[in-house]
């Protein structure tokens, strides 16, 4: 039996603003969403379901829910919620995308504070009836340099207080245009040299294939003698074991750790040392950003119970209004948007979207999207959506253009993603619908032809053209136990550059594809990962 008002589940406590805000149109209900047994039936009648950290809507929760419209996630994260299954099913998702960054901001800078003054130890000595102000001698921060690896959303917010302090502001983040990080009082800087240059290292960076300990060992060593280093971000973005051993021999002088490899963290050779400061994840522990989480999704569950456009709807094929013709094509831009990035290496300072063929005719301002969505996947540290994607090109200087015309000469549809280079070089992706199946199909890379599904790891390999090639890169893949699902080779001119393209079934590291880049002279060579695409 159904009410005649949609039922909204609530499955985990959440600010008392959200009642406020979902208003009076709506059954509310309540269930314990970390218990199965509990959550599965209560499911059986909810039009939306919100939840935070705890409660997983995974395809079984979501099989439990006929009548579920909106999966309201009250935070930024979305590992418990199965969003492919639930835009299959045409549920939507939302979250909130940008309630707790000026939290997640300020507690980078309380861990860099108190790893500075040594406020932790200060206190427990204290506390003990130790009167010892010698062993907690302090450093200040004013004049010092101040390294931020990752100048995204809460990496600027970050900057911007520390500026405050009277710092040299560097930053590390090859997806922002100088320009844009001038405009914060920042400059950019490679990452050796934020290493080298830094008197205290901040981290805000999301934790991707190419992030994964990033500060390891060897770049520690590379750092000032005493360096403070803050992790707010994500765990495993630095190894924790090097850093320990940093730690230990006073390279490292001191660190503040609020995020681990692996989470809830109760047991950790950073817990044991002096010079740490410690948190349980609380980057976005305030009852501020839990107020606004709350609210901002109860909007959502609003909007998309009254089939309203959902701006922070994570799966815009089940939120938004778009052509049936164009919804095949969307996850073929997003695929093109994030190999532009990886073939790139960097954020390109403008980019047109060039969409070809009988899809012309609709509105395709959502393949504008799509594309930019892709190109932001890899490098922020936010979840990327159709809405927030323009914002995030305007943050960082890239500009952004469309381009439509019902004539395509080769292909029945044609998405073309051409970027010019802030050094001035021209790149281009693009990419078809092919068979009944509309499967993504790669069809270009910067002016060679390619006939390659869009999917899985691929390799490119740029070169000059020769006998032996095509072997030598088979040879160390194998060597290094990789296997070779395709392989395609596309040139010009004979004799001139080609471009070698290999599809793998395992994630190839950068030393490896360094290294066979060596042994065939590339000039280039570049990964790229489609999974998540």
């Amino acid at each position: 039996m159904t009410t005649s008002a949609p039922v909204v589940l609530i499955a985990e406590e959440l600010a008392p603003s959200v009642l406020e805000v979902l208003g009076a149109d709506v059954e509310i209900r309540h269930v314990d969403g970390a218990d199965r047994a509990a959550l599965l039936p209560a499911l059986a009648e909810a039009a939306a379901v919100m939840i935070r950290s705890e409660t997983q809507i995974d395809a079984e929760a979501l099989a439990a829910a006929p009548n579920l419209k909106v999966v309201a996630r009250a935070g930024i994260g979305l590992d418990n919620v199965d969003v492919a299954t639930a835009t299959e099913r045409g549920v939507m998702v939302v979250n909130a995308p940008i309630s707790n960054i000026v939290s997640a901001a300020e507690h980078a800078v309380a861990l860099l504070l108190a790893a500075a003054r040594r406020i932790p130890a200060a206190d427990a000595s204290l506390r003990e009836g130790q009167w010892k102000r010698s062993r907690f001698t302090g450093v200040e921060i004013a004049g010092k340099t101040v390294g931020v690896v990752g100048l995204g959303r809460i990496g600027v917010l970050v900057a911007q207080r520390l500026a405050a302090f009277d710092v040299e502001l560097i930053a590390f983040d090859p997806y922002i245009q100088p320009g844009r990080a001038a405009q914060f009082g920042v400059r950019l800087v490679s990452l050796e040299e934020l290493l080298r240059e830094s008197d205290f290292i901040t981290i805000h960076l999301p934790k991707t294939p190419e992030t994964a300990a990033l500060i390891g060992a060897d770049e520690l060593a590379l750092t000032k003698r005493g360096v403070i280093l803050v992790n707010a971000a994500r765990g495993g973005l630095v190894e924790e074991a090097a850093l320990v051993d940093a730690l230990k021999t006073g390279q490292v002088g001191a660190a503040g750790i609020d995020v681990y490899a692996s989470e809830p963290c109760t047991d950790s050779p950073l817990f044991e040392l002096p010079n740490t400061v410690v948190t349980p994840h609380l980057g976005a522990s305030t009852t501020e950003a839990q107020d606004k989480a709350g609210a901002a999704v109860a909007r959502s569950v609003r909007l998309a119970l009254q089939g309203e456009f959902v701006p922070d709807a994570v799966n815009v094929q089940a939120g938004g209004v778009v052509a049936e013709d164009l919804r095949p094509g969307l996850p073929l831009a997003e695929k093109l948007g994030r190999l532009f990035t990886a073939l790139a290496g960097g954020l390109a300072q403008s980019v047109n979207v060039e969409v070809r063929g009988e899809v012309a005719e609709f509105d395709a301002s959502v393949m504008q999207l799509a594309v930019l969505k892709g190109m932001f996947s890899d490098v922020v540290e936010e979840q990327v959506t159709y809405v927030n994607a323009p914002l995030l090109a305007e943050q960082r200087g890239l500009e952004v253009a469309l381009t439509t015309d019902l004539d395509s000469p080769t292909f029945r549809n044609l998405v073309t993603v051409r970027g010019a280079m802030t050094d001035g070089a021209q790149m281009t992706v693009s990419g078809t619908l092919y068979g009944k199946s509309q499967v993504p199909r790669l069809t270009e890379v910067n002016g060679f032809e390619l006939d390659l599904q869009a999917e899985g790891h691929l390799l490119f390999f740029t070169y000059i053209d020769r006998p032996g090639v095509v072997g030598t890169v088979g040879a160390a893949l194998g060597e290094a136990a990789v296997n070779i699902a395709g392989a395609q080779v596309s040139r010009t001119t004979r004799g001139g550059e080609a471009l070698m393209a290999v599809t793998v079934d395992s994630p190839v590291s950068s030393e490896l594809l360094e290294e066979i880049a060596g042994r065939i002279g590339a000039r280039e060579a570049r990964a790229a990962d489609l999974n998540g695409a």
